[in-house]
């Protein structure tokens, strides 16, 4: 009962019409919006932000003493094969609304560290088990399980801290922080993160659409609600971004799960869309995803050129148009 109550009070995904088999490839959802995203550099754009951003992390986190729980915190958040994609679409979202990227940098920094804190705990043999996170082995291999579990625990408080000292005061007010610290504190808490990692853990198999969006779409929701409440964005605004960050946190890792099934010519196990319902329901389940998340960016119009990387990043979601071994 604890879980068919959590499943019903949280959105719902749809899955689309069954497709015929000439439609069975992920597409865009619109010959326009498909244009819009090919005529911006994502690859440039996320590359300028991404060396930024690392280069905050690196001075965010000195290794001090005790040693070693800090280079087991550097270890994770500096991971050479890390996306960056919270802070890059908190960033972007920030930028999107007239904000000044300046400050949205504590923040999106603050992003990744409790993304990665979320990592490190999810890779644990008590959790996922995972060997190995982002081209190296998981934290928990190379420090010990106490010390990962350490990191983890020093990462989240250390992110809050992080946005209240290094967020500049004459670019956003103090309210405005509040609210951005009070969003994620609410995306990795017991109704978010948390939730979806222990149903994902102690569930059914068809509790698969609550588990995706509270273990993927709260990073994106949140990173995205973050940078328009950065900027001051009004309640239209933030809920648009909401409901966009959300579709494509859950769309990444569908696709995911899709192109991991492939190369390897078998289903996923697990509580995943094509663990549950096939390869190509998980398809379809991606297209509806990339058009939902479009139509909600479709209320920026009047923002121009700004929406632009909010557009491609649904679209590199599905297409993966550049590799981060190439340097992105």
């Amino acid at each position: 009962m604890v879980f068919a109550t959590a499943i019903s009070s949280c959105p719902r995904l749809h899955f689309p019409k069954r497709l015929s088999a000439t439609q069975k490839k992920i597409r865009c959802c619109s010959t326009i919006s498909s244009s819009i995203s090919t005529t911006f550099d994502l690859k440039t754009y996320w590359s300028t932000l991404r060396e930024e951003i690392n280069q905050k992390l690196d001075e965010a986190i000195p290794v001090q003493y005790p040693n070693q729980i800090y280079e087991s915190m550097r270890y994770s958040v500096l991971a050479k094969g890390a996306k960056r994609a919270p802070p890059v679409m908190c960033v972007a979202a920030c930028e999107l609304l007239g904000g000044n990227r300046l400050a949205a940098f504590p923040t999106a920094c603050a992003l990744e560290m409790v993304h990665a804190a979320s990592l490190i705990h999810d890779d644990l043999p008590c959790m996922d088990d995972d060997p190995s996170r982002r081209g190296q082995p998981s934290n928990h291999t190379v420090f010990g399980m106490d010390m990962a579990i350490l990191a983890g625990d020093a990462l989240f408080p250390l992110g809050f801290r992080h946005i209240v000292s290094h967020t500049p005061t004459n670019l956003v007010p103090q309210t405005q922080l509040l609210h951005v610290i009070t969003e994620i504190a609410r995306a990795v808490g017991s109704t978010g993160m948390a939730a979806g990692q222990f149903v994902d853990l102690e569930g059914p198999p068809n509790t698969v659409e609550f588990i995706h969006e509270k273990k993927y779409g709260e990073m994106g929701e949140c990173s995205a609600v973050c940078g328009g409440l950065l900027a001051g964005g009004d309640d239209d605004e933030i809920q648009r971004l909401r409901r966009y960050g959300r579709a494509v946190g859950i769309l990444y890792q569908v696709v995911d799960d899709v192109l991991e099934a492939k190369v390897k010519g078998e289903e996923k196990t697990g509580k995943s869309y094509v663990a549950v319902y096939g390869v190509d329901r998980a398809v379809e389940v991606a297209e509806e995803l990339r058009a939902e998340a479009k139509r909600e960016l479709e209320g920026f119009e009047k923002y121009g050129d700004k929406v632009l990387p909010l557009y491609s990043f649904v679209d590199y979601a599905v297409d993966r148009g550049f590799s981060f071994a190439d340097k992105v």
